[in-house]
């Protein structure tokens, strides 16, 4: 069990949606954060609130290979990090015909390749200490996989496949690790990939959308309570138990993916 009062905790993407959700929750508590985006300004905003408690690193993790190189300076400037928060993400929600290979790609590297990097990279450190967690932000994309998100599910599949096995690799080291599959949360991320979709009725009572301020609570608790795995909203926790039968609902009434314009790029 790890408590957030003088804890360090990196969040990557952190500049907005559930990145900085966390962020303002484990504030709020007390802990020390790393902070990891593209966006230096939110970031900046962010650590503002809690001067002296905040290390902020400007990256682009879909860079994979460098994805840690930002570690050390971490390190010496908060201690060791007792939790890691892979949330970084996007999501390109187009048909596959119009989705460039490139973006999809690029979902890959930074959904999946990552967090990975930075689980390895951070797990001698935790396991010699005796104590840690990675929390993996994966999605219900991974459980439940939705028509026209084919680099995206496949993205989060790989993540909360990984995660889930490495929980079970880790037993008895002290090093935790939590899985967390949201469901539709209110971000601009979500609402990106609603507009995509053409709007149906189907759609709307088929898709209950949770609070990424409640999601940020569930997940520093269940980080505090070493829980396995969260599903949020919770109604969405159906789908783990009855895969096959939610892959029939999302086939039968997922929406049309909106098609490209005529002469678009891809």
């Amino acid at each position: 069990m790890i408590e957030s009062q003088a804890v360090h905790v990196v969040i990557t993407g952190a500049s907005s949606g559930i990145g900085e959700a966390l962020a303002r929750e484990y504030l709020s508590r007390g802990a020390s954060l790393t902070l990891v985006a593209r966006r230096r300004a939110n970031l900046e905003s962010v650590a503002g609130e809690a001067p002296g408690r905040c290390h902020v690193v400007e990256a682009d993790l879909a860079d994979w290979r460098r994805a840690a190189d930002w570690v050390d300076g971490a390190v010496a400037a908060l201690g060791p990090v007792d939790v890691l928060v892979n949330n970084a993400g996007i999501q390109v929600v187009r048909r596959t015909v119009d989705t460039a290979f490139e973006d999809g790609e690029r979902q890959i590297f930074l959904n999946t390749l990552a967090p990975l990097r930075l689980t390895t990279r951070l797990l001698p450190d935790m396991i010699a200490r005796g104590r840690g967690t990675v929390v993996d932000i994966a999605s219900m994309a991974g459980i439940a996989p939705t028509p026209g998100m084919l680099f995206y599910n496949a993205s989060k599949a790989g993540l909360a496949a990984a995660s889930e096995s490495l929980r079970g690799e880790l037993r008895r080291t002290g090093v935790h690790v939590m899985t967390v599959y949201p469901g539709p949360v209110r971000t601009p991320m979500e609402t990106a990939g609603r507009a995509a979709y053409v709007e149906t009725a189907a759609s709307r009572w088929l898709t209950p959308t949770g609070d990424p301020r409640v999601l940020a609570r569930k997940i520093a608790d269940g980080v505090a309570s070493s829980r396995a795995r969260i599903v949020y909203p919770g109604v969405y926790g159906l789908s783990r138990h009855f895969p096959n039968l939610t892959r029939w609902v999302l086939d039968r009434f997922t929406p049309a993916v909106k098609a490209l314009p005529a002469g678009e790029a891809r």
